[in-house]
């Protein structure tokens, strides 16, 4: 099956022993292969998506299976660069790399690309992708607290349902609809109280095995139950280094796709715990629900989905009110900012989110800015431990 896949299964920081309760979310890529095969044969409909912009509920209703097909191969990002430029983002290049080799069977068996218009880089890519796939353009506004920006927003979702209605020959109904948000809610609340377990003094999972927990598709039942397993079974559990040796550590910036794990663990092996990861992979997604009391459902859509801090957004003054929030929720002790190469929006962004770490929350920061390429991990490894010396050496002198 891994081979079949050609999509990198990490192996670190997997527990060999079997009864662990993390077990299940040890093979994303298998269990989601597994339930896509059998789902189209039922006549589900697959839909690729590469961005948390996208409404998941619409896809659902629609009886569609919703796929991140976002790429976090090195081999694949180098791939792409027979047609891309080589100073792009690794994931624009890793998830065009995949398309270009025919090594994404998600992608492959995909019957609709939502394409999300973030950044220039991924806009021009999606061109490129449309030769090969059924895509529809999804188009973000870019000023959050204008209200003639939610406006257009809501007329992008309503194209966006028109558009699946269609090419899958379908009505999403409204009942259909609020079934979806339902699913998607209790997703959502799970994920949460996932993430919340590493607010207590001794959490009883790293911030890897928290990553480990998201899924490639969204709303598998399987999933679900074992995230209600995983939250029962935890109770007790005690991880290795203990969590009092280490530094706890808000994670920020961009997301970490699958295969890209690498910089956290990094951070974990260092001697720190992630006990808070703010991005797109983590709890930036999860943190708000969808309003399932309100008479229209689309509009409570964009309600949830127009309030995601994204850096493309601007002003993104909801990206520091978040990590206000979350870093006393949390009692984090560091904040460290990864950047992959070339995302200009959250490079420029880490100005205000190091001024914010240092000057108000009065926490170290640092700035990490690598691709997927393991090149530089012993200077990444480095610079983190540095970081660490700095906050226990803080400690030593509140002592």
């Amino acid at each position: 099956m891994e081979a079949a896949c050609s999509l990198p299964i990490n192996n670190a920081d997997r527990k060999s022993n079997a009864e662990s309760p993390m077990t299940y979310f040890q093979s994303p890529v298998e269990n989601g292969l597994a339930y896509a095969v059998a789902r189209k044969k039922e006549g589900a409909r697959i839909v690729g998506i590469m961005c948390e912009y996208t409404p998941r509920e619409l896809i659902l209703a629609a009886d569609g299976v919703p796929v991140c097909l976002c790429g976090g191969s090195a081999e694949m990002a180098e791939s792409a660069e027979k047609v891309l430029p080589s100073n792009l983002c690794p994931i624009i290049k890793s998830t065009f790399g995949y398309s270009l080799e025919k090594e994404n069977p998600f992608l492959e068996m995909s019957d609709l690309l939502v394409a999300e218009t973030t950044c220039d880089g991924k806009k021009k890519m999606y061109e490129l992708l449309a030769e090969k796939h059924p895509m529809h353009v999804l188009e973000l506004p870019q000023k959050p607290d204008d209200r003639d920006a939610f406006k257009h927003w809501e007329t992008e979702l309503h194209k966006l349902k028109g558009a699946l209605e269609k090419q899958f020959s379908t009505r999403i109904t409204d009942k259909k609809l609020r079934d979806a948000i339902g699913v998607m809610n209790r997703e959502r609340k799970l994920k949460r109280a996932l993430a919340a377990l590493l607010k207590s003094e001794k959490p009883p999972l790293t911030g890897r095995e928290l990553l480990e927990m998201k899924s490639l598709i969204s709303a598998i039942p399987g999933d679900l139950e074992q995230y209600e397993k995983v939250l029962l079974r935890l109770n007790g559990r005690t991880i290795s280094p203990s969590a009092e040796s280490r530094v706890r550590v808000m994670l920020t910036g961009v997301p970490l796709p699958h295969g890209a794990e690498r910089v956290l663990e990094i951070m974990e092996d260092s001697g720190g715990l992630v006990v808070c990861q703010e991005n797109c992979t983590g709890y930036k997604p999860v943190q708000e629900d969808v309003d399932e009391t309100v008479e229209d459902p689309l509009q409570a859509l964009a309600e949830k989905y127009f309030h995601l801090p994204c850096s493309v957004m601007t002003r993104n003054l909801r990206r520091l009110d978040q990590l206000r929030a979350l870093a006393g929720e949390y009692r984090v002790e560091c904040l460290i900012e990864l950047i992959w190469q070339a995302c200009l929006t959250y490079d420029v962004e880490s100005s205000w989110v190091k001024r914010l770490a240092e000057e108000e929350l009065n926490v170290p920061y640092l700035r990490l800015e690598t691709d997927f390429s393991p090149s530089d991990s012993a200077r990444i490894a480095l610079r983190v431990q540095s970081l660490y010396e700095t906050v226990k050496g803080r400690k030593g002198s509140h002592h």
